[in-house]
């Protein structure tokens, strides 16, 4: 199997064009699947656990008939903790553990200052008061998801964290419920699709509506969380899966291949892109994609996705592979080279980076400790991981002295009647001083 896959080479006089070309993917939302959600939203938003239960009976060929049969007990969650084998529950728990630790230390903090005057200025930090969480449920079942979008979520102090998961044809994921108990969801609704955010998002009689909705799913659940946006906020519009390896030629070809795999079995549209100043190494993961392609259980996929949207770079050295690297600002950046560490210092646009031959991009999506919910798309040039603070609030405190009350009035005022606003002006002037 001989796969046609796009190489650029850094010295082309339209390197950059093409690219851009390579690297673009049109976020637009499909017409059709715009259409279905904003009807499932208007319906879930007038109807509520009526129009629910129709949704998911039809979606995910249930027989309900009644909401109160959506929610799972507690006890669930603790049996499918207990159902599942030691390995798997061993495993859970050292990665819940690792992204608690990390979560601990993203915490923000309220603060304040007092000036000469007596004016005392300062933020105070608060939690959201509920936070939902979509789980992809059926074949698609994500346990590394539950932890990566709850932990963060509990550690912020959010007291109430909803999450909602399909059943299709009434099946449960195990390691999904036992995440969910690990991770201390508060509520589990057997729920998914459009109707899930609409649920969340505006509350139904059985489901409480949430302040912010995160977690991934698929085009309908997307769709929906972005109409959605401004009733409650989101995580992020996220788009395909990306790495950019960025390899001197020193690590093992085989590793570097898989790495690029990893990526490209998520679906047709995920990306990858390998960037080397060692034209020999290319050619040694070339041979090596292709020997290992054929072991792939998901072969087809990743034939499509590397057919498509990778490619392999050449440049002449490793400043230019770190031009390239911020030019893109990927999701995931391996930094499978000497120095590692000091060369990350160069990268200003990343979701994260992995330093050095021995970081797979994998232990970053389960068990690390830092986040696996990342910007996509380019979008690292201004966004960040999903953390502790998407979960918390600030609030900006102000608290004038009569001495403070008085000099900042008659700034306030000379700037408000600038403005035209004279209500604004008077209401300082009062507290100035005479």
């Amino acid at each position: 199997m001989m796969l046609n896959i796009t190489t650029l080479n850094y010295a082309a006089a339209d390197f950059y064009q093409q690219l851009d070309d390579v690297l673009a993917w049109e976020a637009s939302i499909d017409g059709d699947i715009a259409k279905i959600v904003a009807d499932i939203l208007k319906d879930v938003k007038q109807r509520g656990n009526a129009a629910v239960l129709e949704y998911t009976n039809k979606f995910d060929r249930m027989s309900l008939t009644d909401a109160s049969e959506f929610e799972l007990d507690k006890s669930q969650l603790r049996q499918a903790l207990e159902s599942i084998d030691s390995e798997q529950r061993k495993a859970l728990e050292t990665a819940a553990l690792r992204i608690r630790n990390y979560a601990e230390r993203q915490k923000m903090e309220s603060w304040s200052f007092t000036e000469d005057d007596g004016t005392v200025l300062g933020q105070s930090v608060t939690a959201m008061d509920r936070a939902g969480l979509y789980v992809p449920g059926g074949k698609a079942a994500y346990p590394s998801s539950v932890l990566m979008n709850a932990i963060p979520a509990k550690v912020a102090g959010v007291p109430e964290l909803i999450m909602v998961v399909p059943t299709p044809d009434g099946e449960a994921n195990a390691l999904v419920l036992a995440a969910a108990a690990i991770a201390g969801v508060d509520r589990v609704f057997t729920i998914g699709g459009a109707q899930a955010v609409a649920a969340l998002a505006y509350g139904t009689e059985t489901i409480p509506k949430v302040d912010k909705i995160t977690g991934p799913g698929n085009s309908f659940v997307a769709t929906a969380k972005r109409m959605v946006f401004g009733v409650v906020g989101i995580d992020m519009i996220a788009g395909p899966s990306e790495i950019l390896v960025v390899c001197d030629g020193k690590t093992d070809p085989d590793w570097i291949a898989m790495d690029l795999f990893s990526q490209a079995e998520h679906d047709e549209e995920a990306q990858s892109i390998l960037v080397s100043p060692d034209e020999d190494f290319i050619e040694q993961v070339k041979q090596s994609i292709e020997r290992l392609l054929e072991e792939m259980p998901r072969k087809e996929i990743i034939k499509k996705s590397l057919e498509d949207r990778a490619a392999i770079i050449s440049v002449a050295d490793m400043e230019q592979a770190i031009e390239v690297a911020n030019h893109i600002a990927p999701e995931h950046l391996e930094l499978s080279i000497e120095d590692a560490e000091q060369w990350a210092t160069k990268i200003r646009h990343a979701g994260a980076i992995f330093m050095g031959r021995y970081t797979a991009e994998a232990l970053g999506d389960y068990c690390a400790g830092p986040n696996h919910v990342l910007p996509t798309s380019g979008t690292a040039r201004f966004s960040s991981p999903l953390g502790v603070y998407d979960f918390q609030k600030r609030t900006s405190l102000i608290s004038c002295s009569a001495k403070g009350a008085s000099e900042l009035g008659k700034t306030a005022s000379i700037l408000a009647r600038g403005e035209g606003l004279t209500a604004h002006a008077q209401s300082a002037e009062y507290r100035i001083k005479k």
